[in-house]
């Protein structure tokens, strides 16, 4: 058992697994999905409304999914099992597993898609249209095939270094860089005309736009962005030391994930009114901005080649190495998820699970690269859907099977004076009906929306 332990191995520091644990939240939907959200949904009303849903709902989970980790000290699958009896338990675990697989699969495709364009913006400033028009394609599906598996060669790569040599490391490294390059292009951004027309976008509330809809969809992106519902945080927190404040983390890892999300629309909603002032068109007929894959894909490389020169190419290749960055951190976290199930469940060697589940995952995604039409499907299934009802049956287990008092003695565990505060008042009372009722709601509109 010792030989077990060890292979699974645990963080270094409480900087690395924040870092870490917000590295698996970031992703390019807090680069780009969250902008053109906010852009769409009234400005800063909907950052209001989105902060709110990370606190109400995102943090309470991701409390949870923590504890559940910490405690237990296996992947989703061994965690619910060694918590509960019969088949509910395992089912959230596995359903946890599958969702972490199928969205690496397509995910790993999109990831591929930013990686290439570091190239495509090479290529082009080198003047090799040809090369550039090639990478630029996202229908080529050898194309689309061959950058995914670079990416998840990576990700392997940092999966097989183990817990603190490996995803600690990476993501130590990463993170800190990711966030410069974003301050630093935001400067630069700002200093260019039409800029400040997308700044008073972003920044100026319209509360008049704040309806349900909003409401959804602001709680649908908190619950994404934050990587709930599919075990990714859970096996995170399986490899916490038991004097870890779980709590303090929660919170650190939920404001990291905030305000990247933030500093990211500071940097693309200007952007893209800098690109309308430069000619270039930003909103479809319906007077509403881009969706985010036009966005990312068409709309910003077109600003990039009209900047010209040394800064078109130092701005672009800036960009998708930014996102390429902050992708990588995701598919790190999602690979993870079934690996440290088979150590857990199946004895197998880390290297050996890594390479053998990533192997796997790889040709699913090569699947979905040569038709990257199954990446709608994909999505639908297992991110709008398969994510709320990950975190809503997560929240059940915790409240009714597992109870929240004994999630309770396991947080008290780095928690010094817990129970003084508020805090043992307030989170049983959230996880057990404020969160579940809230992510039924935002399940229960999706599933109307598909079926109607």
């Amino acid at each position: 058992m010792a030989e077990h332990r060890t292979e699974r191995g645990n963080w270094n520091s409480r900087l690395g697994f924040v870092l870490a644990a917000a590295g698996s939240a970031v992703g390019l939907g807090n680069i780009w999905g969250f902008p053109t959200q906010v852009a769409d949904n009234g400005g800063a009303s909907f950052i209001l409304i989105y902060l709110i849903c990370c606190l109400v709902v995102g943090l309470p989970v991701m409390i949870a999914e923590f504890t559940i980790g910490r405690h237990t000290r296996r992947n989703p699958v061994g965690a619910f099992k060694k918590l509960g009896s019969g088949w509910f338990p395992p089912l959230i675990g596995l359903w946890g597993v599958m969702c972490g697989v199928m969205i690496l699969s397509f995910y790993l495709v999109v990831a591929g898609w930013t990686f290439g364009y570091v190239f495509e913006e090479i290529f082009y400033f080198a003047g090799l249209t040809a090369a550039s028009e090639w990478v630029a394609d996202l229908g080529n599906g050898f194309k689309n095939a061959l950058f995914a598996v670079l990416f998840m060669a990576a990700t392997i790569a940092i999966i097989t270094g183990g817990v603190s040599n490996g995803i600690e490391r990476a993501t130590k490294t990463m993170m800190p860089i990711l966030i410069v390059v974003l301050v630093i292009m935001i400067i630069y951004v700002f200093t260019l005309q039409g800029s400040m027309d997308g700044l008073r976008l972003y920044l100026l509330p319209d509360f008049t736009a704040i309806n349900t809809n909003l409401v959804f969809s602001a709680l649908g992106q908190a619950f994404f962005s934050l990587s709930l519902g599919m075990g990714a945080l859970l096996t995170y927190g399986s490899y916490l030391k038991k004097n870890q404040n779980i709590v303090e983390s929660a919170v650190y890892v939920t404001l990291a994930d905030v305000g990247i999300a933030f500093l990211a629309g500071l940097l693309i909603i200007p952007a893209m009114f800098v690109a309308q002032y430069s000619g270039i068109t930003i909103m479809g007929e319906d007077g509403r901005l881009f969706a985010s894959t036009t966005l990312v894909f068409d709309v910003l490389p077109n600003l990039f080649k009209s900047m010209g020169g040394a800064f078109g190419l130092l701005f672009g290749t800036s960009f998708f190495i930014l996102l390429s960055m902050a992708a990588l951190t995701s598919t790190i976290s999602l690979l993870e998820v079934p690996v440290s199930y088979i150590i857990d469940e199946h004895k197998v060697p880390r290297k050996k699970a890594a390479i053998g589940v990533g192997g796997v995952v790889m040709i699913f995604a090569i699947i979905v690269a040569l038709n990257i039409s199954l990446i709608d499907v994909l999505v639908t299934i297992f991110n709008n859907v398969g994510l709320p009802l990950g975190g809503l049956m997560l929240c059940v287990f915790l409240a009714w099977f597992w109870k929240s008092e004994n999630a309770m003695d396991e947080i008290r565990h780095g928690y010094d004076n817990m129970d003084q505060g508020l805090f043992p008042k307030i989170w049983p009372f959230f996880v057990t009906y404020i969160c579940p009722l809230l992510i039924a709601v935002v399940l229960g509109t999706t599933l109307y929306n598909l079926l109607s």
